[in-house]
């Protein structure tokens, strides 16, 4: 895990259109591999930004509702080869839902999220919503929550903080105890 720091740095890693469509396609082209049908070789990113090192999820929507989300928190392989691999596991390995399906695939609305590195949030007052995402670990548990979910709940602050320890198995308001590790993030999300 990251060191604690107490700074609140915009995230401002940025992508032009053509690195977003790149992605959205290496994301198809992935889950098409997966499917076993026949598909090219992925193909190589166009910029060096696609090839540093940073977290990222993959959505995976059937008609607005959620069909697979995974993501690699830590940016420890090149952006384009996480952003593959996090499109095969929604699709395929995702606990909560079966294997997608080939009948499945046409409709399929995809959102991909690039994180930031994570940081000690120094003040869960300071959490904004849409803006921040936030990581809640104790003990063995964890539980993420990307930035745009409070925002489609419309939840509140505390809300937010409630669900994420939820989501991580700790009561609802384990975010207040100091053995509660919080930590916040941040993501381009398209």
């Amino acid at each position: 895990m990251p060191p604690a720091t107490d700074t609140d740095n915009s995230f401002h890693f940025t992508l032009t259109d053509e690195e977003k469509h790149y992605l959205k396609d290496l994301v198809r082209l992935s889950i098409l591999r997966g499917l076993k049908k026949h598909v090219p070789e992925l193909p190589a990113p166009p910029t060096e930004r696609l090839r540093q090192p940073f977290g990222a999820f993959v959505t995976l929507k059937l008609q607005g509702r959620l069909r697979g989300c995974i993501g690699h928190i830590v940016g420890d392989a090149p952006l384009f080869e996480t952003v593959a691999s996090m499109a095969q596991a929604a699709a395929f390995d995702d606990p909560r839902f079966s294997r997608l399906e080939l009948a499945e695939f046409e409709r399929l609305e995809i959102e991909i999220s690039i994180l930031s590195p994570l940081e000690r949030c120094p003040d869960p007052e300071r959490i904004e919503i849409g803006r921040h995402g936030l990581l809640v670990r104790k003990d063995f548990h964890s539980g993420l929550l990307l930035p745009q979910v409070p925002v489609e709940w419309r939840w509140d602050q505390t809300t937010f903080l409630q669900q994420t320890c939820r989501k991580a198995g700790l009561p609802p308001n384990a975010w207040k105890d100091p053995d509660t590790e919080l930590y916040w993030f941040e993501a381009e999300v398209f």
